[in-house]
């Protein structure tokens, strides 16, 4: 397999304009504040039909528990 060595090894956190390297859980951290205020009705999630169900359940559940908003949908519904 060839290596890319233009990919990411590590997180990367936008401090001050400028990128720096950071921890896995300082990025966790920061993506999760990042999304508080998007939780309940500004919220959406869209998951693919061609997903296994559980990666579609996962979805859901992520966006019903975690998000708290029912705002989900699939093309599956068809």
């Amino acid at each position: 397999m060839k290596r890319s060595y233009a990919r990411l090894t590590q997180p990367l956190v936008r401090e001050n304009g400028a990128l720096r390297p950071a921890t896995m859980t300082e990025a966790v951290e920061r993506v999760a504040i990042g999304l508080d205020p998007h939780r309940g009705d500004a919220f959406g999630l869209f998951s693919c039909s061609k997903g296994t169900n559980e990666m579609n359940y996962m979805a859901q559940k992520f966006s019903r528990a975690v998000m708290a908003s029912n705002n989900i949908d699939s093309c599956n519904r068809t």
